[in-house]
């Protein structure tokens, strides 16, 4: 049996689509797209403009606990900002639905699992339309 795809895990053969333990048919893939997800600014922002807010609170009361708490906590939320990543994910759409079947940090790499998912199903359909000899 040739496997089209094999890399990090994921493999891609004319049957079916392998990622992380889940098994994902051909048969059953009617679409699949990479979706991108980009880092949260939410909650670095509300953690560093509480830690802000505390620094000033504790400045006015001359409260120097206060100080250090608020500055760790601008430091946290500016940490939390700086060590999140922006995602990539391979979302597979069958007639259940749509799941994540993979997720990584390298764009080029789900884009690569997509397209060979799309070579496989086309190989599939070519091969079941060629005439049986």
């Amino acid at each position: 049996m040739e496997t089209p795809f094999n890399d990090r895990g994921v493999s891609v053969t004319r049957n079916a689509l392998s990622s992380a333990g889940q098994v994902f048919p051909l048969r059953d893939i009617v679409d699949v797209q990479v979706v991108t997800v980009q880092k949260n600014r939410v909650v670095p922002l509300t953690i560093s403009v509480a830690g802000l807010i505390g620094a000033i609170v504790g400045g006015v009361l001359q409260s120097a606990p206060g100080i250090v708490c608020g500055v760790m906590l601008i430091v946290v939320g500016w940490l939390t900002w700086v060590s999140q990543d922006v995602t990539h994910r391979l979302m597979v759409k069958t007639a259940d639905g749509e799941r994540e079947a993979l997720m990584s940090t390298d764009r080029e790499f789900v884009a690569r699992v997509g397209e060979a998912v799309h070579r496989a199903k086309a190989a599939a359909a070519a091969a079941a339309a060629a005439p049986k000899v």
